[in-house]
């Protein structure tokens, strides 16, 4: 897929670029099994600005691109007997999680492993992916970047978590980023988290742009573990995002956060976040666009709702996409940056 000219490096959208970026989200992952380097190449092949891996630690302190640190349901992990004993239950951001956990497994372990489709109900056309794909390194997620002229979004997961159990995420993040010679404010990297410790010491350790992840509701972990009653809803205040801008670069959140739905799950009036993020001197990314009627507003879902295949049919992606450019983001997350791409090229 990757046997074609690259664009040229002043058509791929940097952190300083005044057009929205396209980030792949998980890769393309609508089209391969997310965190996959089959994935991350067809989103590269698409027209992504930047790639995203979602980071976890091996058992030896090698940072993996998986969505969770439990991996049972994004790899073939059951159908390995030698394995079977390391399945356990564990709390996770206060949550008692069961399953198969990469922090158990050294990296050489891991590579025994193979990808799957995480939802395959939803994706079923992705499965015949199923077992071709190992689980990628950051590394081998930046060298692939690096390769063909795109940028990097990682997101740190549940970095308390980690730091608590002796494998903190930050230092072998940025050790691999300067490696590669990304360091700087202008480089192509946006790092991410949904927790606010670990950005704050981010931003003494770095000049890279640090995004803050905001979600529809509850609360950054770290605040919660410390005891403070805040939540989301605090950051997205004037004043919150004026806090957000003393160590984020810029904030990514729900697209409800922005265009909230109703009771009938019908778009209402958008919300004044985007622009009062402008004011605080911060980007404004928003996730996730997918195609999926089940995974579209209302407004934008296609076909006969009464036949089976309605759920995971592609509804009116572009329709979606089209509005949330034209109130002003910086860049989306898209599962098909292909179809992020062609809009933005319309639209814009």
């Amino acid at each position: 897929m990757l046997n074609r000219p690259e664009p040229a490096a002043a058509d791929r959208r940097g952190p300083a670029s005044a057009e929205p970026v396209v980030i792949g989200h998980r890769g393309a992952s609508a089209h391969r099994p997310e965190h996959t380097l089959l994935s991350y190449e067809a989103a590269i092949a698409l027209g992504a600005d930047y790639i995203e891996p979602d980071l976890v630690s091996a058992k030896d302190g090698v940072l993996v691109a998986r969505h969770e640190n439990e991996i049972g349901g994004t790899t073939d992990v059951a159908g390995h007997p030698e394995f079977a004993a390391r399945r356990t239950t564990k709390t996770i951001d206060g949550r008692p999680v069961t399953g198969w956990f990469t922090e158990d497994f050294t990296l050489a372990e891991l590579r025994t492993l193979r990808a799957e489709e995480r939802i395959p109900d939803l994706r079923p056309d992705n499965t015949v992916f199923n077992g071709l794909a190992q689980i990628p390194t950051f590394e081998e997620v930046v060298q692939l970047a690096k390769e063909h002229g795109v940028g990097v979004y990682p997101e740190t997961k549940h970095p308390t978590y980690f730091d608590s159990i002796g494998l903190s995420l930050e230092e072998p993040l940025l050790e691999v980023l300067s490696r590669y010679g990304w360091r700087g404010r202008r480089d192509p990297v946006f790092i991410q988290s949904f927790e606010t410790a670990n950005l704050r010491e981010l931003r003494r350790r770095t000049q890279l742009p640090l995004i803050q992840l905001i979600s529809a509701s509850g609360a950054p972990y770290d605040w919660t573990a410390a005891g403070d009653p805040r939540t989301y809803d605090t950051m997205v205040t004037p004043e919150g995002l004026r806090e957000v801008a003393g160590y984020a670069d810029g904030i990514g959140v729900d697209t409800r956060r922005i265009v909230p739905a109703g009771p009938d799950g019908r778009l209402l009036a958008p919300t004044t976040l985007v622009d009062d993020a402008h004011r605080a001197r911060l980007k404004v990314h928003t996730w996730t666009v997918r195609n999926e009627n089940s995974q579209l507003p209302v407004d934008f879902r296609l076909g006969d709702p009464a036949n089976p295949a309605f759920p995971r049919a592609t509804g009116d992606v572009m329709g979606w996409l089209e509005k949330l450019y034209r109130l002003g983001l910086d860049g989306v997350f898209a599962d098909d940056p292909g179809i992020a791409r062609a809009v933005r090229e319309r639209v814009l």
